[in-house]
């Protein structure tokens, strides 16, 4: 017999109460995710809104030049234009990709709150880009704080639970985040309190645990599954390491643990596309569409995470064969090319 959920589950229901935190993110228009098993994502419109456009938004890296500029008032305007009643509208590949990252973070949220709801015990979130991942640069962190706090609100809001314990990397983090979020809605701590995680906590939240704090992770996510068990999400995990003093069993012995987890989100752009998942829909791998700037057509959908040879299967050897031994500055240029793509027009 399964163990009783928390209390707090009782509320998770679904559709949820619209969202009512504010994007400081730019929009041409309101942008709606395609239903998905009766599961509605992000939904910014009214309820008298008959008609749509995707948004499109601004690169982001460095200043867009004047023709950029001039292509996406082009582009806004032809969307205009072309804006047809939403029971007449075709559904396009990738009308399910968010349209910035903040739109990520709060659909990331929404697909949390339905695993959990769902009996999920253990879930990862992913967002793969640079934007993310390099948080040594100047104002990373902040920025990754402040989406941090959408991710959680989000949650919070979409489950109803009012005891959700937000864990951060270190004690540093959590006190200077506390003391700025006074209003917040969950309770903070972090990896290195000797007591992270208290009976009454319901849902845990680890917002990007490091790999040299694995064993901690490991023994909450122990402690976690007790009687009755709770629901443990990581947020950016960065758990996996290729440092050469890491010894191949430690490794597999993370990559053990990590299997326990369900990914119930991931975003990461790739040289030439995209893979995508948002639960409960299956993992999709996108490629460039050629005859439209920005956009994405699907290459095929998969029940599990697709690995290095199902992409090298799905993009095809000669698209392989021409970057086979590309230089580092060239993996970079892709990357952030690709970003940019990812994150950009999704317009009609």
């Amino acid at each position: 017999m399964a163990a009783p959920m928390p209390s707090c589950f009782s509320s998770c229901c679904f559709p949820s109460k619209p969202n009512t935190l504010i994007s400081t993110t730019n929009f041409l228009s309101p942008f709606s995710c395609s239903t998905i098993n009766g599961y509605r994502g992000i939904s910014m419109g009214g309820a008298g809104f008959r008609s749509r456009t995707y948004a499109k938004f601004d690169k982001f890296q460095g200043d867009p030049s004047q023709p950029y500029l001039e292509e996406i008032a082009s582009s806004s305007l032809e969307a205009k234009q072309q804006t047809v009643p939403e029971e007449e509208e075709l559904e396009e590949d990738d009308s399910c990709l968010p349209s910035d990252l903040e739109g990520a973070v709060r659909q990331s949220g929404q697909a949390s709150a339905l695993f959990v709801s769902s009996g999920g015990m253990r879930a990862i979130v992913e967002l793969l880009i640079p934007q993310l991942q390099f948080l040594d640069d100047e104002g990373a962190q902040a920025e990754l704080w402040e989406l941090s706090r959408i991710f959680l609100d989000t949650l919070i809001e979409e489950t109803g639970c009012q005891k959700v314990k937000a864990v951060f990397p270190d004690a540093g983090a959590a006190a200077l985040l506390k003391y700025r979020w006074k209003d917040a809605a969950f309770r903070f701590s972090s990896l290195s309190d000797r007591k992270p995680i208290e009976n009454e906590d319901e849902i845990i939240v680890m917002v990007v645990p490091d790999y040299q704090m694995l064993a901690s992770v490991e023994r909450i996510a122990s402690e976690l599954s007790d009687d009755p068990p709770r629901p443990l999400i990581m947020w950016n995990p960065r758990l996996i390491s290729e440092d050469v003093g890491v010894g191949v069993n430690v490794r597999k012995l993370r990559r053990y643990f990590l299997s326990s987890f369900s990914t119930v989100y991931s975003m990461r752009p790739l040289a030439s596309g995209a893979v995508f998942r948002c639960y409960p829909g299956l993992w999709k791998v996108f490629y460039d569409d050629k005859d439209r700037r920005g956009r994405y057509l699907l290459a095929k959908e998969l029940i599990s995470k697709p690995d290095a040879d199902d992409l090298e299967m799905i993009f095809g050897n000669e698209e392989n064969k021409a970057e086979q031994n590309p230089t580092f500055l060239s993996q970079v240029a892709g990357i952030f090319s690709s970003l940019n793509r990812f994150m950009k027009a999704i317009s009609k």
